[in-house]
């Protein structure tokens, strides 16, 4: 693949570290998180405006038919500023599970309105068992005269607080003798029998828990076919996990250099701390581990350009394992080289490091990326395919 940007995509990622500097920067972001808002209304409007939301959409529906790449680069740069709008939840996860499973005919009626952010659809697809994957479901679908009518329970929705639908996976009852359909529905989140509960996370950004107690929604709320919503998962899911790698490759890119300028001005014994060559030794310990996972990141985006859907599905795995243990390794470092002012709430690279723990728990934490690999590499060796 090409490693190169062309100048489309550096205008891209320009607007975006613009926006973090002039607008993010650490005390602004600080006055955000104090207002408890889950999503700034202006910050998602000027996200519309730049086109940040309509990056990787389709252009037939309103979208600027861009790539995953430039869904990389705006998430790299957010990354950088550790921005809590829920661009992960909305214009990745949710927007891109939209465009794999809906009809076009849902798309065209739909697409617009999350290009331009007048609405916010969230992904309601985690549930307690599944533990940030995609199965098991134990949400039921049962047909009612005029639709359907949902329950269970959602976990861990990621810009649900606020958002005006919910793209909801469920099980329908299947014909006698033939397997249960997973499948996805759009339930407005003002629907009788949806209820939703706000859930803040350690690094300042919000999730909600979203109950369905016998929810109706109409026969069209049902997106695509029935039994499609597994692959739709998938390629939502690789979107997300890719554009949160590449937020971490920015977090700890960013926790680089505020450790090195610190080691810089800190002082012992008359000289900077940095001339010591212990804490050089782990700078270019965080150095190292910050390019395997930008390596990791790259060899991600090849698979998704390349590979068959068996192999990104491993690769997928491989990234989310390796890349959210180097950010907690790369910020806790940060924090260490800081001493004690690293843990104060007041100091930047401490939050950096919250945002790591909590990026290694979406969409499944590292064991379990690792266990799926460990299984898949059993089945390759063995010639069988070997049970979870």
């Amino acid at each position: 693949m090409n490693f190169n940007l062309t100048d489309e995509q550096r205008l891209l990622q320009d607007s975006v570290r613009r926006f973090v500097e002039k607008d993010y920067d650490f005390e602004a972001r600080t006055a955000r998180l104090k207002s408890g808002e889950p999503c700034n209304a202006r910050h998602w409007a000027m996200f519309a405006e730049n086109g940040w939301l309509a990056a990787a959409l389709p252009e037939a529906a309103g979208g600027l038919d861009g790539t995953i790449i430039d869904t990389m680069l705006i998430a790299a740069e957010l990354g950088r500023g550790l921005v809590v709008e829920p661009y992960l939840g909305c214009a990745v996860l949710a927007a891109q599970t939209l465009v794999a499973g809906a009809t076009p005919q849902q798309l065209e009626t739909l697409l617009p309105a999350l290009a331009d952010g007048s609405r916010r659809f969230a992904l309601a697809y985690s549930e307690a068992q599944s533990r940030g994957l995609p199965e098991p479901v134990a949400t039921r679908a049962e047909p009612a005269p005029g639709g359907y009518r949902l329950h269970g329970t959602k976990t861990l929705v990621l810009g649900g607080c606020d958002a005006d639908a919910f793209i909801v996976s469920a099980v329908l009852p299947g014909k006698a003798g033939e397997a249960a359909l997973c499948s996805l529905f759009l339930v407005p989140a003002d629907t009788q029998g949806v209820r939703r509960t706000p859930l803040p996370l350690h690094d300042g950004s919000w999730a909600a828990e979203v109950a369905f107690d016998g929810a109706l929604v109409p026969a069209d709320a049902l997106l695509g076919e029935p039994g499609t919503a597994q692959a739709a998962l998938g390629h939502g899911l690789t979107h997300a996990i890719t554009a949160l790698c590449a937020e971490l490759v920015g977090g700890m890119e960013k926790t680089i250099e505020i450790t090195a300028e610190y080691l810089k001005v800190r002082k012992q014994f008359g000289v900077p701390i940095g001339s010591f060559q212990a804490l050089q030794h782990r700078m270019a310990d965080m150095a190292a581990e910050l390019e395997v996972a930008r390596s990791m990141l790259y060899a991600l985006l090849g698979s998704i350009e390349n590979d068959s859907a068996q192999a990104l599905a491993r690769t997928v795995s491989q990234a989310k394992t390796l890349i959210s243990r180097a950010a907690r390794y790369v910020c806790g470092q940060g924090i260490q080289l800081h001493g004690g002012i690293g843990m104060t709430e007041e100091y930047t690279v401490g939050h950096y490091f919250k945002r790591a723990v909590v990026a290694d728990v979406l969409f499944g934490n590292a064991d379990l990326h690792e266990a799926a690999n460990a299984r898949a590499l059993q089945a390759t060796l063995t010639g069988k395919e070997v049970q979870a």
